[in-house]
């Protein structure tokens, strides 16, 4: 939708246009989730859903949409002989919604936060008239019981559909809405070329972290390994680190953990780690392993207060012993960390699962 924006609020001005957009998507497809076209009334199409399989559809729903000014919803399957469809076996969720004059302010305001690179959300009710809101971090104004949850989709740097998901009452006070985020996912640096890795890459993705792969041992650090990582890279972790802050592509939402069981690796890793302000660092190890980092540290000159920082040993209490367990003991403690969370059991808890934070 971001490329669309420009040409959309330029067409605003004369027009009401139909937006389309891929508010949920499953298995493969051939457009991410957020994907858009836009419909003018005179039939020009801006953007593209699809590789062609179900524009046409669309297309005739946005005729209709800004006809009557009704916004439509409409699911997209594997297609077979008499049903349009998608060939790659995937489906999706395309809402079509009006926009006219009225919407032109909201857009404006998109447009001037994504021209200065500034985070933001854009939430939109999946209702036959949609309530639209623009959301940042720091967002505190209550809005249709939604705003804790679109939040935490910006703080993740992904997209969503939050709010009632049936036709219970809930969905009178929280509709089901799709948030859109416009911004990079937080970062989750690996170093360590290992087994650990590789099972924490994997599950961290679908999380939505943005996830790298370091180590300076060129012939265990290839893609090959990593499938679930976005970028392998072959250099010192500390080096890399420290680049990657000089560059500006660390933020508060970072996450590093340091997975390598080797001191040369790992402590100038961590000292570098230190000073930054990162959401979490931790280092994976047995309780000896981690007093003889700290002893390290110490004599490296790291202060014993940013040295208590360090989540090590790393993980929740839950016997992990494969990758994969030890992967979901790490996700675990680091998502309460986010959120400040007890990790006890909710069972052992009062109150409401999802209490106001």
């Amino acid at each position: 939708m971001r490329e669309l924006l420009g040409p959309v609020l330029a067409l605003l001005a004369a027009q009401p246009v139909a937006l389309a957009r891929i508010v949920d998507r499953t298995d493969a497809g051939p457009r991410e989730t957020g994907a858009a076209m836009a419909v003018t009334g005179d039939g020009r199409v801006l953007g593209s859903l699809s590789g062609g399989c179900v524009e046409a559809a669309v297309l005739h729903t946005a005729g209709q949409v800004l006809r009557d000014g009704h916004a439509s919803t409409e699911r997209f399957a594997a297609a077979d002989e008499f049903a349009v469809g998608l060939p790659c076996g995937g489906e999706i969720e395309v809402f079509v919604e009006r926009l006219d004059h009225t919407a032109v302010s909201l857009l404006r305001e998109l447009d001037a936060a994504l021209t200065a690179h500034r985070p933001i959300a854009l939430a939109t009710t999946l209702e036959s008239t949609p309530d639209r809101r623009l959301l940042t971090p720091g967002h505190r104004r209550p809005w249709r019981d939604l705003d804790r949850d679109a939040a935490a989709l910006l703080a993740a740097g992904r997209h969503g559909i939050v709010g009632a998901q049936d036709c219970t009452p809930a969905a009178a006070t929280r509709p089901r809405t799709f948030v859109q985020v416009f911004r990079s996912p937080a970062r989750m640096i690996l170093a360590g070329a290992d087994d650990y890795t590789r099972a924490l890459a994997a599950a961290a993705t679908p999380l939505g972290y943005h996830v790298t792969v370091v180590d300076a041992r060129e012939t265990f650090t290839t893609p090959a390994r990593f499938p679930g990582a976005h970028e392998v890279v072959v250099d010192w972790p500390h080096r890399y680190l420290e680049s990657e802050h000089r560059a500006g592509r660390l933020d508060h939402r970072t996450v590093v953990c340091v997975l390598t069981h080797d001191p040369k690796f790992d402590v100038p890793l961590l000292a570098a780690a230190l000073p930054l302000p990162l959401a979490f660092l931790g280092a994976l190890g047995s309780r000896r392993a981690h007093a003889d980092r700290t002893a390290r540290l110490r004599e490296s000159g790291c202060a014993p207060a940013d040295i208590a920082r360090i989540h090590s040993p790393l993980g929740l209490d839950l016997a992990a012993h494969t990758p994969e367990e030890t992967a979901i003991s790490i996700l675990a403690e680091i998502l309460a960390t986010r959120t400040a969370a007890s990790a006890r059991p909710l069972a052992d808890l009062d109150g409401p699962i999802h209490p106001h934070r």
